[in-house]
């Protein structure tokens, strides 16, 4: 390869990466943070594949800016390509069968922390004690910025409206429930209808999340007035106050044991049953130790999406 070959291709790599940090953060100063570069450099790189391609790829409004619909296309075919070269290291000692070093980082809700991901963490750290694993403990907005960011490398949880640039891939099932005190009069109830929540106050998740857009919904649907009496976050939290008799609740069964002693009465009939899955940025390209967890929650995810990107 020439001098000049070789210069050319090292230069277009730097440039895609610059590009493609660019598009995610929608400016250049933080491109400039992320690849510890200065932000006239970045600013120039852009530039330059600009005046190759012979086309502006973003629009610059200010101090951000935002992909053109060419900077769209150039994104979708680049950032596999730059996710590719810069997680060489890591395949290349997959491909030795070594997978004993890197950093898995995953966004996740409290709830899915404390009731779906313990197991799985369990194993895939006496699997993979080399990788570093960090769990993002955030709402679904802020996992879905952080994805948007390439600051994760997947999201698990539960998606009713799924944004054109995500995909959310369904593994787990579970049932609605309605909860109260143990000894509520609901629970002895013995023609339990939706109607007779109407005059006990709901405790609910945040308004943001998705159950209370769920709630809403159905109550809607059949046309029946409810009442909100308490806002708080985590299954952990509603619980508690549930069992204190500041309300009663809708949640999932997963949440529900044998020691909160609770009244518990099935919702499937109303509701509909919830999912929690893996949730990508469309086109993100999955590290061999991203991978593996995945295949640790679900053997035959790859099998059944055998579009998504790996390295």
């Amino acid at each position: 390869m020439s001098g000049d070959r070789f210069y050319y291709k090292q230069n277009r790599l730097k440039q895609l990466r610059a590009f493609c940090h660019a598009a995610q953060t929608g400016s250049i100063s933080k491109a400039a943070e992320r690849l510890f570069l200065s932000q006239p450099s970045v600013s120039l790189q852009v530039k330059a594949l600009e005046r190759e391609l012979d086309v502006p790829l973003f629009e610059r409004r200010g101090p951000s800016i935002e992909l053109t619909p060419e900077g769209k296309i150039l994104y979708e075919l680049a950032i596999p390509l730059v996710e590719g070269i810069d997680a060489l290291a890591e395949t290349f000692a997959v491909r030795r069968g070594n997978l004993e070093s890197g950093e898995l980082n995953i966004a996740a809700g409290e709830s899915t922390i404390l009731y779906i991901l313990p197991e799985i963490m369990k194993q895939f750290t006496l699997l993979y004690p080399g990788i570093r694993l960090r769990l993002h403990n955030v709402t679904g907005r802020d996992g879905m910025a952080l994805l948007r960011a390439n600051e994760i490398d997947f999201a698990v949880g539960s998606f009713i409206d799924v944004p054109d640039d995500i995909t959310y891939h369904p593994i787990y099932t579970f049932d609605p429930v309605l909860i109260t005190q143990a000894n509520h009069p609901l629970v002895h109830k013995p023609d339990f209808k939706l109607e007779d929540i109407s005059p006990y106050g709901l405790i609910l998740p945040p308004r943001h999340l998705s159950t209370w857009r769920m709630v809403k919904m159905v109550f809607q649907q059949q046309n029946i007035d409810y009442k909100i009496t308490l806002e708080a976050g985590g299954w952990e939290v509603i619980k508690k106050y549930v069992s204190l008799g500041l309300g009663i609740s809708i949640v999932i069964n997963i949440c529900i044991n044998s020691e909160d002693n609770l009244g518990v009465i099935p919702l499937g009939k109303y509701f509909p049953k919830r999912t929690y899955g893996i949730v990508l940025r469309r086109g993100k390209f999955l590290s061999q130790g991203a991978k593996r967890f995945i295949e640790i929650m679900d053997k035959d995810f790859f099998e059944r999406h055998a579009d998504i990107c790996s390295v």
